[in-house]
């Protein structure tokens, strides 16, 4: 079942366009860090689902890299969310006017095509205890459909932080 869910991921996300982008302070020894938990204000820019939803996917992704969640962690994970409106680029254009020779008013314009989109970044922090210092980040920029089923979400964001921790901690 895992597999068929990959697929149907990988799908989803090669519609669009996503960039992975991570950034680390180069004086981390990354075998220090075994266990995390997550801070109390995790998924800013999200709603209340979506935070779940995204909590649960970080959760079983740290698990697959043999990271475990508790009381007293190594690290705290944050991850937060930005949305912006993308410029448009695939639009009908519907246009109004005279075509003649001697000219005349005309008025044009573009109806997006597939339903509205978002740019999306949604970016994940990993901050020592001892220190609480960052020392790894990474970020996932993509276009996604604003109106998605529950079930396509928890499928984007299981995608997401696979896609984000593929990097980590130095690849």
């Amino acid at each position: 079942m895992k597999k068929v869910q990959y697929f149907i991921l990988l799908l989803l996300m090669s519609c669009s366009t996503s960039k992975v982008i991570t950034d680390y302070d180069e004086n981390t020894n990354f075998k220090e860090y075994k266990t995390y938990a997550f801070f109390d204000d995790i998924g800013a820019g999200l709603n209340e689902f979506d935070v779940d939803r995204a909590a649960d996917a970080l959760f079983e992704e740290m698990g697959e890299l043999g990271f475990n969640e508790v009381e007293k962690p190594d690290f705290y994970i944050n991850f937060k969310s930005k949305t912006s409106a993308p410029k448009v680029t695939n639009t009908i254009a519907i246009g109004l006017g005279s075509g003649g020779r001697n000219g005349g008013i005309g008025v044009s314009g573009g109806i997006p095509i597939g339903g509205k989109k978002l740019d999306e970044e949604i970016m994940v922090e990993f901050v020592d205890t001892k220190t609480n210092e960052l020392f790894w980040e990474g970020v996932l920029t993509s276009t996604i459909k604003e109106k998605r089923t529950p079930e396509k979400r928890i499928l984007y964001f299981k995608e997401v932080f696979h896609k984000i921790l593929q990097s980590y901690p130095l690849k």
